[in-house]
């Protein structure tokens, strides 16, 4: 992935199509080293959330205006769907708020429509680069330049529950291979006696998929857009997934009795694959009888393969036709790196991203336990892979669902290989 130097002076819903969006001028002129304070300047910024992380965005912006007393921040939320139809509409329209917080998802698709602002130039002298470490820059990268800056990061984690591994008899994943852990799940399966299972098929999770492909040098998709996969290896991992289809996996049936839950936060499993930030919500939703969950690394296919990665849960973008890029570049360091960000924020937006805001986050338990995970995956953290394609959210779903449709047993892995293929070529060819 491109990189660059660092220098300084002084973190799913995705479109399943390309949207028909209004490519715009990007920022080709050199920008002012800094932000003039005497300059009064209005900014739009809009985030995506509640009503409790637009308090925290409206003391956020408190203290940056006694910082910048001359820039106005006029903010506003949505609902996550509801944020990315305005979004689609303003795009159209070429009418971007000036900051927005950002998903991932998106980033490709609005960076090469020219609709996101270059912020190359603004690194090391508005934007602090220093409380940032490469690999974190490097996400926000699309076709060698960066238009994107994470606030908080995830990686993939295996989540335990402790309560079911006690009355199942059974210790935590101790770590090893993928054939380890249907084992391990077997076991947990076998002491649950009918009452919960070990886990669920893997197989279902394109996420699985893609680590696998990391430990073998190479990507779910190629930063040209192709498939880093052909038929041969995903009829392979879907076949790796018979045996838990077939007694070991919480039945299919099981899964969507419980519906809009999963079967880990309603304790028929006691194991989950899945982004280390999810543990907040799983500990909400099993209730007040568990009050602490286990965090491990997931299971590997080769020791010492940088197979994991971090994944921005979110990201600040600025977009192009802004007439303020260096007061919105001013507004988005502080809303990544300032300490108050840090300490007003917490956790809300994900893990901190930068050093200097991590420090002044206060972490709860479970705040802290993914901060360690993080800490103890450090050997195994390979560099972010291509930011994803343009319609990913799409196929992403269809592997859900064919996932489902081989638990139910209503189609061969044959099958479900040749359906993924042709969605695949849809999505990649539109």
């Amino acid at each position: 992935m491109f990189s660059k130097k660092r220098a300084f002076a002084g973190v799913a819903l995705a479109t399943g199509a390309a949207l028909a969006l209004a490519g715009c001028a990007g920022g080709g002129s050199e920008p002012a080293a800094t932000y003039d304070p005497d300059e009064k300047v209005t900014l739009d910024l809009a985030f995506w959330g509640n009503d409790v992380r637009a308090e925290l965005y409206n003391e956020v912006i408190a203290a940056f205006n006694e910082e910048y007393p001359n820039i106005t921040v006029n903010s506003s939320f949505l609902g996550f769907p509801e944020f990315w139809e305005k979004r689609q509409t303003e795009a159209a329209g070429g009418g971007l708020p000036d900051v927005m917080q950002f998903d991932y998802s998106y980033l490709r698709q609005y960076s090469q429509n020219g609709l996101l602002l270059d912020l190359d130039p603004y690194l090391g002298n508005i934007i602090e680069t220093d409380p940032l470490p490469q690999n974190i820059l490097d996400i926000g990268v699309v076709d060698g330049v960066t238009t994107g800056i994470p606030t908080s990061t995830n990686a993939w984690g295996l989540f335990t529950n402790p309560v079911l591994l006690e009355q199942a008899g059974v210790g935590n994943f101790a770590g090893g291979s993928w054939e380890d852990y249907t084992d391990w799940m077997g076991e947990v399966t076998e002491g649950a006696g009918g009452e919960f299972w070990g886990g669920s098929d893997y197989t279902g999770r394109i996420q699985n998929f893609e680590l696998q492909l990391r430990a073998e040098g190479g990507n779910l998709f190629n930063e040209d857009g192709t498939a880093g996969f052909d038929e041969e290896r995903l009829t392979e991992f879907w076949e790796q997934g018979a045996a838990i289809r077939d007694g070991i996996g919480v039945p299919q049936q099981r899964v969507e009795e419980v519906v809009p839950l999963g079967p880990f936060d309603t304790a028929n499993t006691a194991s989950e694959l899945t982004w280390d930030n999810f543990g907040s919500g799983y500990l909400g939703n099993l209730g007040e009888s568990y009050t602490e969950l286990g965090l491990v690394a997931p299971p590997i296919t080769e020791e010492g393969a940088k197979d994991l990665y971090l994944k921005p849960s979110m990201l600040h973008t600025i977009s192009a036709g802004t007439e303020h890029p260096e007061a919105a570049a001013t507004l988005v360091n502080f809303l990544i790196n300032s300490p108050q960000s840090g300490e007003i924020f917490g956790t809300n937006r994900g893990l901190p991203a930068s050093e200097t805001a991590l420090a002044a986050a206060e972490l709860d338990p479970l705040s802290a336990q993914v901060k360690e995970y993080e800490e103890s995956i450090a050997d195994r953290l390979g560099d972010a892979p291509p930011v994803p394609i343009v319609g990913y959210g799409t196929l992403e779903e269809k592997f859900r669902q064919l996932g489902a449709e081989l638990n139910f047993g209503t189609v061969t892995v044959d099958e479900a290989v040749s359906q993924f293929f042709g969605e695949m070529d849809v999505v990649l060819n539109q």
